[in-house]
């Protein structure tokens, strides 16, 4: 996987676990995968130069880590929100997060996977009705218009198949999904002939979706290329503005053994090449099936 310009594309991982503090994940990383453990606060640290490169554990909770959102101080203080995490810690997720890999080399993550079951990590894909989530941050090949509708339409043409695949037949695991796109919209993106500039596909995708809360979140992406665009609709919306495709569909399973992110990854590669052939005008999106 290349860009156009030839640089090999990066994947950024995101996976959601209980179990083990944040630091005592980040410590058995640390050991296993030969890094170096440098605290961001008492719920954030970070592991430098592992053989995945930079990694970080955190409490998936923006408000315990005020010195990175200052915007969510709620007047706790650095000590307020250290009590506030450890009080919440047994029900809210901890978080993996890579640094960009290449693509080729996304089978590694699994051995940062085993580390955290070995201090404990598990999860069984939601808790209730709120998934633990794997995302996938997936460098666009390039990011023009055309690229971008070409991936919106190949992965509209495939998502109801790759939900299903999620979901693994359990009605928790479907309701714990993101909510799909409007009808409407799906039409809209599906007809042939619309290929939009940018500043039409954003505009059309804030009207339809004025939420992160979608299977592949565009909002990034969109946000990295006109933020400003992006913030007239969202003006206090957590967007990160980032060169990715933001993949938050599938779900994670610490508690298996078994479990590797590889497959949710091949799910992901199915769009990447309808996406090819979308974008060369090869295949009308009324014809796949």
């Amino acid at each position: 996987m290349i860009t156009a310009d030839g640089s090999v594309r990066r994947v950024g991982i995101e996976v959601e676990f209980l179990g083990p503090s944040v630091s005592a994940a980040a410590a058995a990383l640390a050991r296993d995968l030969d890094g170096v453990v440098e605290p961001e606060d008492p719920h954030a640290i970070k592991v430098r130069g592992t053989r995945l490169g930079d990694l970080s554990v955190e409490l998936d909770l923006r408000h315990i880590h005020p010195a990175r959102h200052p915007d969510l101080d709620v007047g706790l203080g650095r000590r307020g929100s250290a009590v506030l995490g450890t009080l919440v810690s047994p029900f809210v997720p901890r978080e993996l997060i890579t640094g960009p890999i290449p693509a080729a080399q996304l089978g590694d993550v699994d051995k940062a996977l085993a580390s955290l079951r070995s201090a404990g990590a598990r999860g069984h894909g939601a808790i209730f009705l709120n998934s633990l989530s794997l995302h996938f941050n997936i460098d666009p090949p390039s990011l023009d218009a055309r690229t971008l509708t070409a991936f919106l339409k190949a992965f509209l043409l495939i998502s109801d198949d790759l939900r299903r695949q999620t979901a693994r037949g359990s009605l928790r695991l479907s309701l714990a999904l993101p909510p799909d796109y409007p009808e409407s919209y799906k039409e809209r993106v599906l007809a042939p002939d619309y290929w939009p500039s940018l500043p039409d596909l954003t505009a059309d995708y804030l009207a339809a979706n004025p939420t992160r809360q979608r299977a592949l979140d565009l909002l990034p992406v969109l946000a990295y290329l006109d933020e400003a665009q992006v913030r007239q609709t969202l003006p206090r919306e957590k967007i990160g503005p980032r060169s990715v495709f933001h993949y938050r569909l599938p779900h994670a399973y610490l508690s298996d053994p078994n479990w590797s992110i590889l497959p949710d990854w091949y799910g992901w590669l199915r769009v990447e090449h309808l996406a090819a052939e979308l974008g060369k005008g090869e295949i009308n999106p009324r014809e796949v099936v």
